[in-house]
């Protein structure tokens, strides 16, 4: 992958590995394997954690009945506490990359999806997250792409928090980077981004500046569109 398309992977990646870890828990099934029924709605007898009614989350995402009862059966199945913790995420990522360094891109994203920041990710913050990434209008996927950047959640992106982003994107590909890229190639990648985006100069990119920045970018549109409709 060359250096130019780089910022398209760095907002395309997000979705592309989610769903790969999706697949790796075995949630991702057909919807035809799972029976419509009033036993099959939310079941929480033999988990910690209990998340919110069906209703309620239909209400809050873009998935259907049977589409959450299909979702939450796979993540019960692989995550019988009925939470992720970052340890757990860490260990799925890195099996996708076994050439290059994945933890701290599974940090950065594993934190866009604990809302809460308590550790772990509920059942209700990893739908919400993916209904925003599969079935989101275009301004709500670039306000969850600002909020991955926006490491420190103070509603601006810094230079230096998308160079951290950026950097843990080039260790997370590690040798899959072609040309192999050199060591100062990220500083000069954000550098030339980050102009693009910090409108006024004042040295932070706003939420308005990065989706105006991005809508502006046929490449990162096409991005957007790609991973409609998956599941």
């Amino acid at each position: 992958m060359g250096i130019q398309g780089m910022e398209l992977f760095a907002i395309g990646v997000v979705i592309i590995l989610f769903m790969a870890v999706l697949k790796q828990f075995g949630i991702l099934e057909p919807m035809s394997s799972f029976e419509d029924s009033s036993d099959s709605d939310l079941e929480l007898s033999t988990v910690r954690h209990q998340p919110e009614g069906l209703d309620q989350l239909q209400a809050q995402t873009k998935f259907t009945r049977k589409e959450l009862q299909s979702l939450y059966r796979g993540f019960k199945n692989e995550c019988p506490s009925g939470m992720v913790d970052e340890e757990t995420f860490k260990t799925i990522y890195s099996q996708f990359f076994p050439q290059g360094d994945a933890t701290t891109y599974a940090h950065f994203l594993f934190n866009a999806f604990d809302i809460d920041r308590n550790g772990s990710i509920r059942f209700e913050d990893f739908v919400i997250g993916l209904s925003v990434l599969l079935r989101g209008s275009v301004t709500e996927k670039l306000n969850w792409a600002f909020n991955l950047y926006d490491i420190n959640r103070d509603g601006y992106i810094t230079k230096e928090e998308m160079l951290a982003i950026m950097k843990s994107i080039y260790d997370m590909m590690g040798s899959y980077t072609y040309p192999c890229v050199r060591d100062e190639a990220p500083y000069e990648h954000v550098d030339k981004f980050f102009q693009k985006m910090d409108k006024n100069r004042d040295g932070v990119v706003t939420i308005e500046e990065f989706i105006e920045t991005c809508q502006k970018d046929e490449n990162i549109m096409n991005s957007m569109q790609l991973f409609e409709n998956v599941i």
